[in-house]
């Protein structure tokens, strides 16, 4: 069996930044210090900070007051930063760069008088804490569907912004629909899709062609995963989202030559080393890596925990 596994995958920079927060943080403080939902989507990182001394909350009404708390990479809204601050809590903010990015400018739309769209999916982390962002009217829409039955006049003042781990084309087509529908529309050149959701969908689509089979390391949870398995489907290639190694399947792979190999963007490395141990459980491996995109971005940490390592 050959697998290739694409370049790149895994961590980015601002999962990277997001868990070394938490790290540096149990090293400065001492356990526990309290995250706000999970850091990022991948049960094996929760579980190793957990094992730290991390304690994941869901409601800040439940940190003891003065604590040491982390929001995680997926931001949260204006309510929750004050809700932090009635409690006295000492906040790390581990959101991503490009979620706080995205903020920024749905507060600049907001502020020029445009009702926002926010391209994303209900209930998500981030797009929970971008609605609570924006200081003014803002829907939610969430496919090409949506878009076409918005109700605003053809001339009404809107801006688009988009959760940062979607679909490069689905957000792309859901863009063309509301630059039909609509003349006074302002928005982001390409959307906001990140950098790094971008680069590992491009892998994918490249890899598609070569394999046949896909299998995508990464949580359910995890919508940048979710977006791999799903654009290797669309492309015609069978494709699996697992956690590790121990969730592989031998029918996914048993008639397969050839096999790609890739992780969103939240799945640490060791997870693909541990498939592809999984992997050489069931056949020999002939290993090659795909040519593709490096990536040198680096996001800067909090200048409290710059020293501590």
């Amino acid at each position: 069996m050959k697998v290739i596994l694409a370049q790149p995958r895994g961590f980015c920079a601002g999962v990277v930044r997001a868990i070394e927060i938490v790290e540096r943080a149990l090293q400065r403080y001492g356990a526990p210090v309290y995250v706000h939902h999970e850091i990022v989507h991948n049960r094996h990182v929760v579980d190793d900070l957990r094992s730290k001394g991390a304690i994941f909350v869901d409601d800040l009404a439940d940190v003891p007051e003065g604590a040491h708390a982390i929001f995680s990479a997926h931001g949260v809204g204006r309510s929750v930063e004050a809700l932090a601050e009635r409690r006295s809590l000492q906040v790390l903010d581990a959101t991503c760069p490009l979620v706080t990015k995205v903020h920024n400018q749905g507060q600049r739309y907001a502020q020029e008088g445009r009702t926002v769209v926010l391209i994303g999916h209900a209930g998500h982390p981030e797009v929970v804490g971008t609605l609570d962002q924006i200081p003014g009217p803002v829907v939610l829409v969430q496919d090409v569907g949506e878009a076409e039955t918005l109700d605003f006049p053809a001339d009404a003042p809107l801006a688009y912004v988009s959760q940062t781990t979607l679909s490069v084309d689905d957000t792309r087509r859901i863009i063309d629909v509301l630059r039909r529908r609509f003349t006074n529309l302002s928005g982001p050149s390409t959307g906001d899709i990140c950098y790094a959701t971008q680069n590992r969908q491009s892998a994918v689509r490249e890899l598609a062609g070569q394999v046949e089979v896909m299998l995508v390391v990464g949580s359910p949870n995890s919508s940048n995963s979710r977006r791999l398995q799903e654009i290797a489907e669309e492309l015609g290639v069978p494709s699996y989202l697992l956690a590790d190694g121990g969730e592989l399947q031998q029918a996914w792979v048993a008639d397969a030559r050839i096999v790609g190999l890739t992780a969103g963007a939240s799945a640490p490395e060791a997870s693909v080393d541990d498939v592809l141990r999984a992997l050489r459980q069931l056949a020999p491996v002939e290993l090659v890596t795909m040519d593709g995109r490096r990536e040198r971005a680096v996001f800067p940490l909090p200048v409290v925990l710059e020293a501590v390592s």
